[in-house]
């Protein structure tokens, strides 16, 4: 069951005089404290859950933001920073006695720097906008996520995004060069730049996944690629899961470092292709989609060679993509599959775990029989290449019981990533989903070296609380043997 810390009982007597001083600094239709209103922003993608935030408040500069958390600092209130709120493990949970602050209004593209293959951004600038702003130059922005039309830099900064093409080209820590941040006391830090290592200790690397638990991001510099010269994608169907995930491991183990490799089983491929209609074999346990770059003598040897790979691994079918527009519409049918999905049921708990390639067959076996004991389906959609698994576990929230066994299900999914070698999270971070399971992969000695890297960013603990940590610890209890004394109590979240 997941639990939130108590709300501030004195911080909520003091709301108006909170909300006077929030439009003092963001004038205008900047600060929204209206219950209606701020009902928008209660939730994030993890819609079981939701709390109404006690004020939002949009600022458009980076002098309001310092000038926010300069005053929520001072009189001790808590901050959430929002991006577009597409988290699914409510990351950008709101706090009943919080502010919540939205980054919508952060949204231009500052600088497009094709001489140093970089662009400057506002963290409000969705991720399929940077592509869109630097594709007539020949470049791209890497990570895409399967909600790039809508998700945001600075959302992504603070989960470490992912998606279809991270195999090769790596996740957003591996894509950001440089970002400004303004700390809980209202200063503003610059971590790299335009160059591609920065002196001194990993700063920018610490932040870039930290779910917005150290500062608020106000600006991303990010690298571009140059668009490959060609690009074809391979849809292989299997009438085993188990043969497509060993074919899985024969590609990497070949040597061979597609630039995406997704895999989907039979639910989820029959679910994506009545959606799109991409031509994805409906007679297939499980479908592979890989995609190779290059120039095209390079992409026409490695596409024999995974044809070659397949076939040993029992494919019984094979198309390669004839035409860019083919090769997009296979990953349309990809990417709409969350939403696909949606056909199949009237809701469905994403989960994201990630796992050593080789365990792959052996962790969807484990599924299957989760499956008979939980009495609920399960679509597998998920990036091959890398191990990051995205069950979507199917239920009725207008059935009793049917949330609870839903969750229940995803977290003996989670625990069994950790059993076989894996991680709790690939790219969708912890949030208030996993928190609770933290103590699975972390002793508690890791933990709190890990609250120690928060409170010398966040010494009074004031920046997305309740999230990501199992316990919420003084920071002068830290330094002692027995912390226990500094934990908060939780009690129940509402569930909507």
């Amino acid at each position: 069951m997941i639990q939130m810390p108590l709300p501030d009982q004195e911080v909520l007597a003091r709301r108006d005089e909170i909300v006077r001083a929030l439009r003092e600094i963001v004038p205008g239709e900047g600060v929204i404290d209206a219950e209606l209103e701020r009902r928008a922003y209660e939730s994030d993608g993890l819609t079981a859950y939701g709390t109404l935030p006690m004020v939002v408040v949009l600022p458009e500069t980076t002098a309001q933001i310092v000038r926010i958390m300069r005053y929520c600092s001072a009189r001790g209130i808590k901050v959430v920073p929002r991006g577009a709120g597409t988290s699914l493990s409510g990351g950008a949970l709101p706090l009943a006695d919080g502010v919540l602050l939205g980054l919508g209004k952060f949204k231009r593209i500052l600088e497009i720097d094709v001489e140093n293959r970089c662009v400057v951004v506002q963290p409000g600038v969705t991720n399929l906008a940077i592509t869109h702003a630097v594709q007539d130059q020949g470049f791209y922005y890497a990570p895409d996520p399967s909600s790039q039309i809508a998700c945001t830099i600075g959302g992504n900064v603070a989960e470490n995004s992912g998606g279809v093409h991270c195999l090769k080209y790596g996740l957003t820590t591996n894509n950001v060069i440089g970002i400004e941040v303004v700390t809980i006391d209202g200063e503003i830090v610059r971590l790299g730049g335009k160059h591609f290592d920065a002196a001194g200790y990993d700063l920018l690397g610490v932040m870039v996944g930290s779910e917005g638990l150290l500062g608020v991001v106000t600006e991303v510099t990010v690298r571009i690629l140059p668009k490959p010269p060609g690009a074809r994608a391979l849809l292989l169907g299997f009438p085993t899961v188990e043969g497509a995930g060993e074919c899985v491991a024969a590609i990497i183990g070949g040597g061979i470092i597609p630039g995406g490799m997704e895999m989907m089983d039979r639910p989820a491929i029959a679910a994506a292709e009545a959606f799109v209609h991409a031509g994805y074999p409906l007679d297939a346990e499980a479908l592979l989609i890989v995609e190779l770059d290059g120039c095209d003598a390079e992409v026409d040897h490695l596409i024999g060679m995974v044809e070659s790979i397949a076939a040993t691994h029992g494919a019984n079918s094979c198309r390669i993509s004839q035409s860019e527009d083919e090769r997009l519409l296979f990953w349309a049918g990809r990417k709409a599959a969350f939403p696909a999905v949606g056909r199949l049921s009237p809701d469905y708990y994403c989960m994201d775990g990630t796992i050593p390639r080789r365990r792959l067959a052996e962790v969807l076996n484990r599924m299957k029989q989760m499956e008979a004991e939980y009495g609920l389906r399960v679509a597998n959609v998920f990036h091959a290449g890398d191990g990051n698994l995205h069950p979507l576990i199917m239920y009725d929230a207008n059935n009793a019981g049917e949330l609870e066994r839903a969750e229940a299900f995803g977290n003996d999914i989670l625990r069994l990533c950790v059993e076989v070698g894996g991680v709790l999270t690939g790219e969708h971070g912890v949030g208030i989903e996993k928190r609770d399971l933290m103590g699975t992969m972390f002793s508690k000695i890791d933990l709190d070296q890990q609250q120690r890297l928060k409170c010398a960013f966040d010494p009074d603990s004031l920046l997305n609380p309740g999230k990501v940590f199992p316990e919420l610890c003084r920071c002068a209890e830290l330094g002692r043997v027995h912390v226990h004394a500094g934990q908060v109590r939780f009690p129940e979240l509402p569930r909507f």
